[in-house]
């Protein structure tokens, strides 16, 4: 596999089906090998999830919104948040992607766990959100909060990506 590159992401990105659509600013947002993702909401869990083995059993918790003040900052408690991103991810079925938080994040004692971005993905991303540090932390409105690395796989799949969350989102 090998990483895409900024000039690699620009032309995926001004394709017929771009790589992401929805984006705020293009030009902030590509980075030298990512494209960086803007934080749409913030939601707190109000009761527990559940994973079993063929997803007969899966239950994803309830959220609750957390607001924005007037001046687009949400303030956040040490603890566990879901986030959902601004962008549209469209990946095709010979690339993959995967995620890193933005370093200022891991400074601040925040950090976002990420899963994989499968071929064939298509859908506006959430991601969870943890913040460490005891204080807390703040985060406004449309902040650039992850980098989403692209990488080419060896060859195309035949089928992509299929399950409970394409499309989601949207």
């Amino acid at each position: 596999m090998t990483l895409l590159s900024r000039n690699e992401l620009r032309a995926m990105i001004n394709r017929d089906i771009p790589l992401v659509e929805k984006m705020i600013d293009t030009e902030t947002q590509l980075q030298p090998n990512s494209v960086e993702l803007t934080l749409k909401s913030i939601e707190t869990f109000s009761n527990a999830g559940a994973v079993d083995f063929d997803n007969s059993e899966r239950e994803t918790p309830s959220t609750v919104p957390i607001d924005f003040d007037d001046s687009g900052w949400a303030q956040l408690e040490q603890g566990t948040y879901k986030i959902t991103f601004n962008e549209i991810v469209n990946i095709p079925l010979d690339l993959a992607a995967i995620a890193r938080p933005r370093s200022t994040l891991l400074r601040c004692g925040a950090n976002i766990g990420t899963a994989v971005w499968d071929s064939g993905y298509r859908g506006r991303s959430e991601s969870m959100l943890v913040v460490h540090n005891p204080y807390g932390f703040r985060l406004k409105r449309n902040a650039r909060v992850m980098q989403l690395l692209f990488f080419n796989l060896h060859s195309e799949l035949a089928e992509g990506y299929c399950g409970k969350y394409q499309h989601e989102n949207l």
